[in-house]
C-alpha cells in the first residue's frame, strides 16, 4: 500500500507519441489539490523541455489545482478534458441507492454520444431532473460539465475518444506500482516513497500497450491546433471591440 497520493503525468497523445506508445513524464508526492506541488511538477516538466505553448489535450481527473496550474502553464493552448469516470462517481455519490442505475445509464448514455450538441443536451436534461431529485448531485454535474465534453467537440474519433475521455488508461500503472510497493515492509522518510514509485513505474512502462484508436492521434493534433487558433482569433475579436467603441 502506498501512504501518500502521488502525481504522475503521463503523455498519450501529443508529439513524439503519434505511434500511440505512452510514457510517465513525471511524478511528485503530494496531492492534486496541493496547488504548489502540481506548479512544481509541471515547472519541472517545462525546465526539462516540454513546450506548453503547442496545443494538448490535457485528460485530468478533476482536481481544481491540477486544472488551474495546467491553464497557468499552457494558457489557451490547453484543452482540458475532465475525466467522465470521476464525474459520473462525484454525481452518482449524492444519490440514494435507488436512483444510482438509472442516473447512471443517463450519464452514460450522454457520453457515449459522439455530437457534443446532443451529449450537452442530454446532460442539460439530466441536470435538471437531478435538480428536482437532489440539488446537491445536480450541482456536482454542473461543475465542470463542459470540459467533459471536450472529446466530443473536438470530434475526436469514436475509439480514440472512449480512451482520453478519462484516465482509466492510467489505471494499469497504477496496479503494477501498488504491487512493487508490496515488497516494501516499512516507509522511511525523504524521497523512499517517490523511488519506490518510480522504479514501479518504470516496470509499468515496460507493459504499457499502445493507446487504444492510436491511429487517429494525427487528426485529434489537427483538431486541437485548429481550436486553439479560432480562440485566439476570437479573443483578438474580444480586445478590438472595446478599444473600438473607446476611439469613437
Amino acid at each position: 500500500m502506498i501512504p501518500k497520493a502521488t502525481i504522475i503525468c503521463r503523455s498519450r497523445n501529443g508529439v513524439p507519441n503519434r505511434d500511440g506508445r505512452k510514457t510517465v513524464l513525471g511524478l511528485r508526492e503530494g496531492a492534486t489539490e496541493n496547488a504548489a506541488v502540481v506548479s512544481e511538477l509541471l515547472g519541472d516538466l517545462a525546465a526539462r523541455g516540454l513546450d506548453f505553448s503547442v496545443p494538448r489535450l490535457y485528460v485530468l481527473d478533476g482536481g481544481k489545482a491540477f486544472a488551474a496550474a495546467v491553464r497557468r502553464h499552457a494558457g489557451e493552448a490547453a484543452m482540458i478534458q475532465r475525466c467522465q469516470v470521476h464525474k459520473r462517481r462525484n454525481v452518482l455519490d449524492h444519490l440514494p441507492e435507488e436512483h444510482k442505475p438509472a442516473v447512471k445509464k443517463k450519464l452514460q448514455n450522454a457520453y457515449f454520444m459522439s455530437e457534443y450538441a446532443d451529449a450537452k443536451r442530454a446532460l442539460d436534461r439530466l441536470h435538471r431532473e437531478l435538480m428536482e431529485l437532489n440539488p446537491r448531485a445536480a450541482r456536482s454535474l454542473e461543475e465542470g460539465m463542459e470540459e467533459t465534453l471536450t472529446v466530443q467537440r473536438l470530434r475526436v474519433p469514436a475509439q480514440l475518444r472512449r480512451t482520453l475521455a478519462s484516465t482509466n488508461v492510467i489505471e494499469s500503472a497504477f496496479s503494477i506500482v501498488e504491487t512493487v510497493c508490496r515488497n516494501v515492509k516499512r516507509w522511511r522518510a525523504g524521497d523512499h516513497i517517490e523511488r519506490w514509485v518510480g522504479s514501479g513505474l518504470l516496470v509499468a512502462e515496460r507493459q504499457f500497450r499502445k493507446v487504444q484508436g492510436y491511429r487517429d492521434i494525427p487528426a485529434l493534433l489537427t483538431a486541437l491546433a485548429n481550436t486553439v487558433a479560432k480562440q485566439g482569433v476570437a479573443e483578438e475579436v474580444k480586445v478590438a471591440q472595446p478599444m473600438t467603441v473607446e476611439s469613437r
